[in-house]
Parts: structure tokens; C-alpha cells; sequence
């Protein structure tokens, strides 16, 4: 009978003690996934703090062309853009926010991306395709810096490639140049004699012979996108030839464009003289000297500005695209008309623009970008 007694005592006591073990294996495992998980999501807090930088610290610059930053054109666009960015996030000028580095001359370009290099920028833009070297060699060499060029493409992981369907913004100004021309004489002015330029020439050439085709088209290149003086030289022969609107794709060189047109309309005021703009709305650049009337008849607006704020907050963000070619077109507003000389530009001519704006982007029309394609699609008018 004690031994039944001793028995059932060691049992229950054995049941008893497996239970309680049980129970703190149990909680001890809990206790070991909750702190697990706590660890890990410290783990990944410090991960995203380490790729994602704040806007503190986050810095980008630009390489000018020698067009310099105050070009009226495709440089000061892409500074403005970036002063943009800049102030967005609270950020001054200088090292530790957003830069740029002017081109004098060809040389400096290679120099200048260094140093911005050496000064720890995150992304360091080149603006203009006559970068293209300087970017493809600073990039190989710094394989885990990012940069971005405009307006070409640099096949390099770290490189993200900015283009714009330059085409399809002159196909528009060159219909507003045909529509508004009284002598059936129009002018290009191109700066380097170019791929990206002949995408300017053979856009605006397209727009005026699709609204008419006997229109006469004088079409130069100064060879620079600096030299003012030949701009004006080269706008001189045109106006005096006849032709009463040029457009320019020139860079500071198309500055000498505008102050001839504004030296003929002060000593002719009678006389409708007209330039066309690039890039940004160059309404200002054709104010006269009393700031009365401008002799910008519109502007052909490439984004440059919004190309460079964008990619800087992809960067900033984490979402930096190295190796990616972007462009924007006429489908997200990259580029346009301007509209603001409302005087110069006729109901008739903005309802033109529209409707063939809307032939471009239904795919009813292709405009052509290069001299080749120009060809056949004068040919199938």
C-alpha cells in the first residue's frame, strides 16, 4: 500500500515537472522570436538609413558647356532646374548642397568633372552632348559615383542618358513660323552642324512645308554655341535676304540672333521681324531696350530644367537611373511652344499648333529627326 503511495507521488511529481518545462520552453521561444525580430528590424532600419541619404546630405553639381551658365538657353535651363531642386530641400549653393563648373574651352570639361568629383558631389551632370567624352571617361574611372549627361547617351551603368524629342517641338514652332511668315522666307540657325542639331533643323523644316511647302527655308550653322558676334553676322545675310523669322538652335551664339532683330526693329519699327527661341521661353531675351514689344515670336521650350530637378530627386530618393536612357517628348510636356507673346501669335496659329500637336502624339504623323528621314517624309506629303 506505501509502495502504491510512493508510486503515484513520483508520477504526478514527474507529470507536474514535464509541464512546467513545457511551459518555459514555450515561453522562452517567444521570447527569443521577439527579440529575433526586434534585431532584424534594427538591421533594417540601419540599412535604410545607410542607402537612403537625407536631403542634408545629399549634393549634386553640373558641367557647363562653353555656352556658360548664363546662355539665355540650354545651360541656364538646366542651372535654373537645379537651383530648383536646391531650394526644394532647403539647400544653399556651394559643396555641401548644389554647384556647377563653367567651360571656357573644350579642355575644361575632363578638369571640371574631376574636381567636382574630388568635392564628393552624389550626382554630377554634363550639359550637353559635346560632353559625351568627358562623361564616358570620368564615369569609368569612378564607377561608384553617378552622373548624368543631356542630351546624348553614355553607355555606363553609373550614367543615366537625358534626351528630348527636340523634333517634335520644332515640328510646332516651324508651324507658327509658316503661319506667320509675310515673305514666305524663314531661317535656321544652327551651332554645331550635328546629330542632336539636324533634330532642331529637320523638325522646324518638316512644320513649315507641312503647312506649305513652296515656303523658303535658309538654313547655316555658326560652328560654336559661344560666338554672339558670328550669330549676328549670320542673322544679318538672312533679314537682308528676305527672311522675316529665324529660328535658332545656337546657344549664346543665338544671342547675336536676337540683337539683330532688335537693331533692325528700332531702325525699322514698321517692319515685322521675328526670332524664334530655344529651350526656354526666350520672350525676355526680345524685349527692346525700352521693354515695350518683343520680337520672340515663341520659343521652341525644352525642360531641361525639370529633366535635371527630376533625375537629382530619383537620385536623392534612392531610385538613381545609372544605365537607363530617358527621354521626354511631347507626351509628358518635355517639350513644347511658347506661348507668350500673345500678340505676335494668332488664335489661327495657336489652333494650328494644337491640332498638329495632336496628330504628333495620336501617331498620325512621324516627324522625322534625322536629314534621311526628312527626305521621305517630304516625299510622302
Amino acid at each position: 500500500m506505501n509502495l502504491h503511495k510512493i508510486l503515484y507521488s513520483f508520477c504526478f511529481m514527474l507529470i507536474i515537472s514535464l509541464f512546467l518545462v513545457a511551459c518555459g520552453s514555450s515561453n522562452g521561444d517567444n521570447t527569443n522570436a521577439g527579440d529575433n525580430e526586434a534585431a532584424t528590424n534594427n538591421s533594417n532600419t540601419e540599412e535604410s538609413n545607410e542607402n537612403d541619404k537625407s536631403a542634408e546630405d545629399y549634393t549634386v553639381a553640373m558641367v557647363t558647356d562653353t555656352g556658360g551658365v548664363d546662355d539665355k538657353s540650354f545651360n541656364q535651363s538646366a542651372w535654373e532646374g537645379l537651383q530648383a531642386w536646391g531650394e526644394e530641400h532647403g539647400l544653399e549653393q556651394g559643396q555641401d548642397g548644389y554647384d556647377y563648373s563653367q567651360s571656357e574651352d573644350d579642355s575644361d570639361y575632363l578638369p571640371n568633372f574631376t574636381r567636382l568629383v574630388r568635392n564628393d558631389f552624389d550626382i554630377v551632370f554634363g550639359i550637353g552632348f559635346l560632353l559625351e567624352d568627358a562623361v564616358s571617361k570620368i564615369a569609368s574611372q569612378n564607377p561608384d559615383k553617378s552622373f548624368a549627361i543631356v542630351d546624348t547617351v553614355v553607355e555606363e551603368p553609373n550614367v543615366a542618358s537625358i534626351t528630348f524629342a527636340e523634333h517634335q517641338g520644332s515640328f510646332l514652332v516651324g508651324v507658327a513660323a509658316a503661319m506667320t511668315t509675310k515673305t514666305d522666307k524663314v531661317g535656321f540657325v544652327g551651332g554645331v552642324d550635328s546629330d542632336l542639331i539636324n533634330k532642331f533643323e529637320v523638325g522646324f523644316v518638316s512644320g513649315v512645308k507641312s503647312v506649305d511647302p513652296n515656303i523658303e527655308i535658309n538654313i547655316q550653322y555658326a560652328e560654336d554655341f559661344s560666338d554672339a558676334a558670328k550669330g549676328k553676322l549670320i542673322a544679318t545675310q538672312m533679314y537682308n535676304d528676305g527672311a522675316d523669322i529665324i529660328y535658332h538652335a545656337a546657344g549664346a551664339t543665338g544671342n547675336g540672333v536676337f540683337a539683330q532683330a532688335k537693331d533692325i526693329k528700332k531702325n525699322e519699327p514698321e517692319r515685322e521681324i521675328w526670332v524664334i527661341g530655344v529651350d526656354r521661353d526666350q520672350y525676355e531675351e526680345g524685349l527692346n531696350e525700352d521693354g515695350s514689344a518683343s520680337v520672340t515670336l515663341t520659343s521652341m521650350v525644352k525642360r531641361v530644367d525639370i529633366s535635371v530637378h527630376e533625375v537629382s530627386n530619383l537620385g536623392m530618393n534612392g531610385e538613381f537611373p545609372g544605365g537607363e536612357i530617358i527621354e521626354f517628348g511631347l507626351e509628358d510636356e518635355g517639350v513644347g511652344i511658347a506661348t507668350t507673346n500673345e500678340e505676335a501669335l494668332s488664335t489661327d496659329v495657336l489652333d494650328a499648333v494644337k491640332d498638329w500637336e495632336e496628330k504628333i502624339k495620336n501617331g498620325e504623323i512621324t516627324v522625322p529627326k534625322s536629314r534621311d528621314e526628312l527626305k521621305e517624309f517630304e516625299e510622302n506629303m
